[in-house]
């Protein structure tokens, strides 16, 4: 029974075998395909004219990926913490949708999210280095987090202010008829966006607006400049502790992304 276990355990969720790659391919045809059907479906013509079709093959879909969601979590010895990591939550919400469906019509459109489960091309194809940069992506993002929010917050309190600024020296004509819809304005200014929708019309709201739209090209390169300094260090770092990744799984929680020479899973502790 164990060893049956660990057999489905190695074609589930490894792809160094010839099973574990036909399964992941294959798996991957099927959301390839399920997520085709969701766009043709959302064509006017086709939906109406095929919608019982349609119908059948989604949930014939939804029964196949319902059966492989089980079985990941029954070869697991913690399904628990699979079901909570990315890829768990990402193959539960590829079946959720068909079942809110029947509760909330229009909802069906969601199962567009199957998109998602793609990303396991990158184990399939033993792209261990992009897993390895989204990684240090991550960890820059976390570290220079507080100085994103200190930042976002600033941003935040000079669009109320020149929102607010706004309403004061340009009236209901021109657009900004409340402070909230000035506020809109300035966000969409100092974005660079510029829907055109709302426009000053005195010199006074042309000239915060020129101003706005200069320091918006700053706004822009400051959170890059921030990321790109944690990337910087994390790359020094990584040159100075390389190791290479292993495309295995833990065989408890399921989780990947550890080092070749790991004895112990990172995550939950569990012998690899």
């Amino acid at each position: 029974m164990k060893a049956s276990r660990n057999q489905l355990h190695e074609v589930i969720f490894e792809a160094d075998t010839p099973a574990g790659k036909a399964f992941d391919v294959a798996l991957l045809w099927l959301i390839v395909l399920s997520v085709v059907t969701v766009i043709a479906e959302s064509v006017p013509e086709w939906g109406a004219t095929y919608r019982a079709q349609f119908e059948l093959i989604e949930w014939g879909f939804t029964a196949l990926f319902t059966v492989e969601y089980l079985l990941r979590l029954a070869v697991v010895k913690k399904p628990w913490r699979y079901a909570r990591s990315f890829f768990g939550l990402v193959d539960l919400l590829a079946i959720l949708p068909t079942f809110i469906g029947l509760i909330i019509p229009g909802s069906s459109s969601l199962r567009i999210i199957r998109i998602l489960r793609v990303l396991r091309v990158f184990r399939v194809l033993k792209l261990v280095g992009f897993i390895a940069e989204a990684r240090q992506l991550q960890t820059a993002l976390r570290a220079s987090r507080r100085r994103i929010i200190v930042f976002l917050s600033a941003v935040m309190a000079l669009v109320t202010i020149l929102g607010t600024l706004m309403y004061l020296v340009e009236d209901d004509q021109a657009g900004f008829s409340s402070i909230p819809r000035s506020i809109y304005w300035a966000i969409v200014t100092v974005t660079t966006v510029g829907y055109g929708d709302i426009a000053p019309q005195t010199i006074a709201g042309q000239i915060i607006a020129s101003v706005m739209m200069i320091i918006g090209y700053a706004i822009i390169a400051v959170p890059s400049g921030l990321v790109g300094v944690e990337m910087i260090r994390g790359n020094k770092l990584k040159a100075e502790n390389s190791t290479s990744i292993s495309t295995q799984a833990c065989p408890s929680c399921g989780k990947d992304g550890h080092d070749l020479d790991a004895l112990h899973c990172k995550y939950c502790g569990h012998r690899m």
